[in-house]
């Protein structure tokens, strides 16, 4: 196939829209290939790599702006995004934008063909192309530390070809299953395969197994650990605030803090001041975020795995608490394996639950979702649309004034539903989506 030029946004997204739907590629030679096509722009600037089950996009917004308040230029590159495909790649918090999607894809096609000669397999995927626009940006755009989040997984990941400052694994739980493995340390494994040699590693609270298979990597890769629960132990009063509501967004920041105290040899201006400061100041939409509509209050919360449902329990044990009434729950989710967990805790708390599908081939149908609850149950259950419940930004139609509703489940469902909220955004670019 001859190399195309691509004058447009929508001719540019069409491209991107076929690499996607050609399906995920794991493995790092094709990148490895990419970045040396492209002149390795990931060695021009120091790395944090970050990895994990859950968390692993709050940490990196965390360090982003722990960076950014003590005066550096940075680079975040995370996934998926909420709204438009440009979240991903940003540079002190600007978005890619259109324009420079356009230029990225027209100077990564020909690269990409001539990599891709040899068979379909060998031409770089659309997460591949992605990374390598990050790369690219943050390179050109003179940043002082990028911070990568990792798609899935971690060894064979398409961001495991940076050579870190440090690395970091999160949180290890059960996600991605049939491409990770079906248990904790199968996945740590997966997960710690960012480990590289001599670079520290920040290991986040994970389970017993999990921690010995990742320590293990470690030690033969000679590389410090530096884990949270030895350092700040078990008492959540020692842990560092945040303003992202959560107690496991504790956990998070401190993690961050770990990272952030690793990189003050290089940049010793990130002093506890500007650490406090950045933890107090994150921008991390999605994360039991809190807003008002209809004279409701709003939260929007991603929790889209047995793991995050663990933490959606916890959020809306405090809720009832201190509110002394149960919420009206919104809820959508990719797959039954992630559906199960979450609506386990949903019965618990909801005074009434309304179904919603995202516009994502492997959400759960009404039928799956409603068979996966208790006869005893159902009744709390109600099928539902977004533009039933949100009919435009200033306008929620479930529950009733001073009531709270929540709405969970996948990402996917809040970039839809952020679209609704904040059409000023304009279009949602969910059809970009890849895991």
């Amino acid at each position: 196939m001859a190399s195309q030029r691509f004058a447009d946004y929508a001719a540019t997204t069409d491209y991107l829209f076929a690499l996607k739907s050609a399906g995920m590629k794991f493995g790092i030679d094709r990148m490895t290939g990419l970045s040396e096509a492209l002149g390795h722009p990931e060695r021009q600037y120091p790395v944090v790599h970050v990895a994990g089950t859950n968390g692993k996009g709050s940490v990196a917004a965390m360090v982003e702006t722990i960076l950014r308040t003590g005066g550096l230029r940075t680079g975040l590159y995370t996934s998926p995004h909420l709204v438009k495909l440009g979240e991903r790649v940003q540079v002190n918090r600007q978005i890619l934008t259109e324009a420079e999607i356009i230029a990225y894809v027209n100077e990564l096609d020909p690269v990409a063909q001539r990599l891709g000669a040899a068979g379909p397999d060998d031409f770089p995927s659309f997460f591949e192309f992605m990374t390598g626009m990050a790369f690219l940006q943050f390179a050109r755009q003179q940043v002082d530390v990028g911070v990568i989040e990792v798609g899935m997984g971690g060894r064979l990941d398409a961001t495991n070809v940076v050579q870190p400052e440090v690395t970091a694994i999160t949180s290890i739980g059960l996600d991605h299953v049939a491409e990770l493995g079906d248990n904790v340390t199968k996945i740590a494994k997966e997960k710690a395969g960012i480990i590289k040699e001599g670079r520290p590693l920040v290991l986040g609270r994970v389970p017993a197994e999990a921690e010995q298979a990742i320590r293990d990597l470690a030690r033969l890769r000679h590389a410090p650990v530096h884990s949270v629960r030895e350092i700040f132990g078990e008492n959540l009063a020692d842990y560092p605030p945040t303003n992202l509501a959560g107690d496991y967004q504790r956990w998070n920041a401190a993690t961050a803090v770990l990272i952030a105290r690793l990189l003050r040899g290089r940049f010793p201006q990130l002093d506890d001041d500007v650490i406090n400061r950045g933890l107090r100041s994150v921008n991390w939409p999605g994360r039991w975020q809190r807003t008002t509509l209809g004279g409701r209050t709003l939260i929007l919360d991603s929790s889209h795995n047995p793991e995050g449902a663990q933490v959606l329990e916890n959020n809306l044990h405090h809720l009832v608490t201190e509110t002394g009434r149960k919420p009206v729950i919104v809820v959508g989710v990719l797959g039954e394996f992630r559906a199960r967990a979450l609506l386990d805790v949903i019965c618990r708390y909801a005074r009434e639950v309304h179904l919603v599908l995202p516009q994502q081939s492997r959400s759960c149908s009404f039928e799956q979702l409603e068979g996966l609850v208790a006869p005893e149950a159902r009744g709390l259950f109600h099928r539902a649309t977004l533009a039933e419940l949100f009919p435009d930004a200033r306008t929620c139609t479930v529950g009733a004034p001073e009531d709270i509703v929540v709405v969970t489940g996948s990402i996917y469902l809040l970039g839809e539903l952020f679209c609704r909220l904040q059409p000023q955004r304009g279009a949602g670019e969910g059809a970009l989506q890849d895991f």
